[in-house]
């Protein structure tokens, strides 16, 4: 015969199980799920710039489309910025936004523009200081560390995205 006690006690054994299964299957996934773990190198060289940002003004002037591209430090300081003679003059404040965001958060800008789209827990982005929901900004990593990032203004959020990658494979 099981005293109260132990009645009470596996009852609420029951009830927290019961919770805990019920917690996971309504948990949400992180919206914006970070990079794989990198930790931060030295900023990335003057060189390593100037040849990513020439990959990425070649792909924009293929695609045919004027862009402005930045370059900044780990800390998402800009450390080089070109722009297209005919390129939006807005592009010269977004390009190292985006940039930034991508640094200092060690993540692609798009992953913030996908969150915000998702509503829900990824309205959460808006509350974040220096986080550009839109395409065009990915960070620069070089045998593993994080060096810098790039952004790209000018057209629209997917050619920012594609000109920026165009960037990045510069390095490989």
């Amino acid at each position: 015969m099981r005293s109260t006690l132990q009645v009470s006690i596996l009852a609420l054994i029951a009830l927290l199980a019961a919770g805990v299964v019920q917690a996971q299957a309504t948990a949400q996934p992180n919206p914006v799920s970070p990079m794989p773990p990198v930790s931060y190198g030295a900023p990335v060289s003057l060189a390593n710039a100037k040849k990513v940002t020439a990959a990425a003004t070649a792909e924009a002037h293929r695609i045919g489309v004027p862009m402005v591209v930045a370059i900044t430090d780990p800390a998402g300081v800009l450390i080089y910025l070109e722009k297209n003679d005919i390129a939006i003059a807005g592009g010269v404040n977004v390009a190292p936004a985006k940039a930034r965001s991508a640094a200092l958060y060690k993540r692609p800008t798009k992953a913030f523009e996908d969150a915000l789209a998702a509503g829900g827990a990824g309205m959460r982005i808006l509350a974040l200081a220096d986080a550009v929901p839109v395409e065009g900004g990915l960070p620069i990593v070089i045998d593993g560390k994080l060096v810098g990032a790039i952004g790209v203004s000018g057209g629209t959020p997917a050619q920012d995205g594609i000109v920026a990658k165009a960037g990045i494979d510069a390095l490989r």
